[in-house]
């Protein structure tokens, strides 16, 4: 457990089940008229005439709309997968999903009368996957883009897709961000420390290891120099006890003289925060070591 600052009570929130939340209403897939009374117009869904034959083959990464509130995005093609975030948050079909590919995971999904065994891959506004039942189509599986077999991608592996993941917290209470707790946990099963956030982003197993494992265990980190932090990379304090140690994920340098960077972390008195930092810098917290995930095979 970790602290930096003074630690906070959790919600108390209980994991979440399903794939979407409270306030859906049925989408049916063979009349185009319900999707309009999903509170979209029929002239705003892309893809609608594909799917009755006919138009243009979609781009990859092309986009579609969603429906209903609250669909968990996931870090596997697989619905028993860790959450990465959530689409329509905000209300009803907010949500517009760009998408490259998509999964037949021969488990069927259904919200109301709208079933499919496809999971599409996500590249905006969240990197995951989510039941193609989320999006406002009429088919069972999205017209004109690729069908991808084997395995999907893991969690934690690309740099893009951990900072993604990190910045899931952000807004994952409610649109506000996740509170600081060393005992809680939140609705993904990670411990809601700095540890605990660190381990979410990088996909490993919950609640997630400590800061003192981070930076020991070289089967998750390795020391690195400080000129050479890259996005997803860690700072990390391991010293002293659980209200003083911490961890942070670099993004990015703020200037060309690398005076300070923006940083993601969870901290004891805020919670989930994205700002400029100093530590590990010359004139900062020289307590603070660089360190990169082996999963980044770099």
């Amino acid at each position: 457990m970790d602290g930096h600052g003074t630690t906070q009570p959790g919600d108390g929130t209980t994991p979440a089940t399903g794939t979407a939340c409270a306030s859906r209403r049925p989408l049916l897939r063979r009349a185009v008229p319900a999707v309009a009374a999903a509170g979209l117009t029929v002239t705003g869904i892309a893809g609608v005439a594909h799917g009755a034959g006919g138009g243009t083959p979609r781009a990859a990464a092309d986009t579609f709309p969603t429906w209903g509130t609250r669909w968990v995005v996931h870090t596997a093609a697989d619905t028993g997968s860790p959450a990465v975030g959530m689409l329509n948050t905000s209300g009803p079909g907010r949500d517009r999903i760009a998408v490259d590919y998509q999964v037949d995971t021969g488990h069927r999904v259904c919200e109301g009368d709208a079933c499919s065994t496809y999971m599409a891959h996500l590249t905006g506004p969240v990197n995951g996957f989510v039941t193609v039942v989320a999006v406002a189509i009429p088919q069972d599986r999205l017209p004109d883009i690729p069908v991808q077999g084997g395995p999907p991608p893991q969690p934690g592996r690309s740099r893009q897709e951990m900072l993604a993941r990190a910045a899931t917290w952000l807004t994952a209470d409610s649109g506000a961000q996740v509170p600081y707790s060393q005992s809680e946990v939140w609705k993904d099963g990670y411990r809601q420390d700095c540890s605990g956030y660190v381990s979410m982003a990088l996909g490993l197993s919950t609640p997630g290891t400590n800061t003192v494992g981070l930076a020991t265990d070289r089967d998750l980190a390795r020391p690195i120099a400080l000129g050479a932090l890259r996005g997803g990379d860690l700072l990390i304090d391991a010293t002293g006890d659980g209200d003083h140690r911490h961890v942070v994920i670099f993004e990015k340098w703020n200037d060309a003289a690398h005076t300070s960077y923006t940083a993601f972390e969870q901290r004891g008195g805020h919670g989930t925060d994205h700002r400029s930092l100093t530590y590990g810098l010359p004139g900062g917290d020289a307590e603070f070591k660089p360190y990169r995930p082996v999963v980044f095979g770099d």
